[in-house]
């Protein structure tokens, strides 16, 4: 399945936001954003699927696709464009489910994970962190730029790259093979996240025009 146009993916997080989260989603789909996943691991089933119930039709109604991090089941029950499995996950198992005409997207951090990859469960791939995150502080040794090069050729799916990833670091790493990026923290902590998506977009467009 077709990824996202424009292949950038917002991953939610309520604790980090300085306003409401409804409130950041709706400044990120005003500026362009087309991609959200719902990533609220925390909270109970029924409050994940009560959240991305309200979050669903903001997203629709600008033409996005909604995704969930976390369970096929989950996202089937949320009736979302697709799901997002993390590293060690049964993308077979989650095609079989949710059928073709839905997303589905893991988790990879290394070149041997990308090769293993089988494009006929998988839609994409979020390869990180590609730099230290305060998001999620410590959270694996930095892929970087070399890193997700690699990456990318390994893979016959299309790598969005994740971690720490401001306006000039998008530009690099999109630089070097990945089709688009992932964001969090950086727009959930923003005062102004419709300014921050504005330019990421910028970015990831920069980058689809120079690789023709």
């Amino acid at each position: 399945m077709k990824l996202p146009e424009p292949p950038l993916l917002l991953i939610t997080d309520r604790r980090q936001v300085r306003r409401t989260l409804v409130e950041v989603v709706a400044a990120a789909l005003t500026s362009g954003c087309r991609w959200v996943s719902v990533r609220e691991k925390d909270l109970p089933e029924p409050e994940q699927i009560a959240l991305a119930r309200m979050l669903a039709p903001m997203v629709w109604r600008h033409g996005g696709k909604l995704s969930l991090h976390g369970t096929p089941e989950l996202a089937q029950a949320v009736k979302a464009d697709g799901v997002h499995l993390p590293a060690g996950s049964d993308p077979q198992a989650a095609r079989k489910l949710l059928g073709a005409n839905k997303l589905i997207g893991v988790s990879i951090h290394s070149a041997g994970e990308a090769e293993a990859i089988d494009p006929a469960s998988v839609d994409y791939a979020v390869a990180g962190p590609a730099f230290e995150t305060e998001s999620k502080p410590g959270y694996g040794p930095e892929i970087g730029r070399k890193g997700l090069a690699e990456i990318a050729r390994a893979t016959r799916v299309p790598i969005l790259a994740i971690g720490g990833l401001n306006v000039m670091r998008a530009a690099e790493v999109l630089a070097v093979g990945p089709r688009g990026i992932a964001v969090m923290g950086g727009v959930m902590r923003s005062a102004d996240p419709a300014r921050v998506m504005r330019e990421l977009l910028l970015v990831v467009a920069e980058a689809r025009l120079q690789r023709g």
